[in-house]
């Protein structure tokens, strides 16, 4: 397939099909809080930054915590013309590039071992999962500084800022995607980082028993996916 020139929409099933085929994490961090991004979370983000916002097919993209790399290979394989992933774990590193070696990817697709303070030039799009200060507080900030540093758009997905019952039934219901309010806090750190939110998208995100402190088989809970654009002056 020629990305440059694919007009093609991708089914979102062939994305979750693609993303699910990729290696995960072998050896979870607890301090990097390193859960892997389940298939229908990166290709529900991917679709809308794709379909709707027209971030991805074209672009340069940039995926801050990549990880073993589902939302950077993810947005290549919609069409992206360049991906670069940045990670501080040098075993995620290593099996984003293993990942990446199994498909037809490689000419657009590049990996970094490092801080994502280091990460210097410009890109149409970021896509990013960062922590969410479950183990250092905010430390999803340093990753939406970043982001408005060196792109215009920003897809981040964080924690949902309370328990909400009803939200979550309605998710449980509906099966997709909800548009809510955003967090006051987060908007309100965003403006200070030169950024706005346009919008922002519920989700239910569930994953499996990982560390020793989790007491159940699997967790459900709402997250919430921020669309952001940096503000001109």
């Amino acid at each position: 397939m020629d990305r440059y020139a694919q007009k093609r929409i991708i089914r979102k099933l062939d994305l979750e099909l693609f993303v699910a085929s990729l290696q995960p994490q072998p050896n979870p961090q607890v301090h990097l809080e390193q859960y892997t991004t389940p298939e229908d979370i990166v290709a529900n983000l991917l679709y809308i930054a794709a379909y709707t916002r027209d971030d991805i097919l074209g672009r340069s993209v940039l995926d801050l915590g990549c990880g073993t790399g589902r939302l950077g290979l993810g947005a290549a394989f919609l069409g992206a013309a360049e991906v670069v992933g940045v990670d501080i774990d040098p075993v995620a590193i290593k099996v984003a590039q293993r990942n990446t070696q199994k498909t037809a990817l490689s000419d657009c697709v590049h990996w970094v071992n490092g801080d994502i303070a280091a990460v210097q030039g410009r890109f149409d799009t970021v896509v990013q999962n960062p922590p969410f200060g479950v183990q250092r507080r905010c430390a999803d900030q340093a990753f939406l500084i970043k982001a408005l540093e060196v792109a215009h758009r920003v897809y981040s997905i964080h924690n949902h800022p309370q328990v909400d019952a009803s939200l979550l039934r309605l998710l449980k219901a509906s099966g997709g995607v909800i548009q809510v309010l955003p967090s006051p806090f987060l908007v309100g750190f965003i403006t200070k980082c030169g950024g706005g939110v346009t919008a922002v998208y519920s989700m239910l995100m569930t994953i499996p028993k990982m560390f020793t402190f989790h007491q159940k088989l699997k967790h459900t809970f709402v997250i919430d996916l921020y669309i952001i654009e940096k503000q001109t002056m």
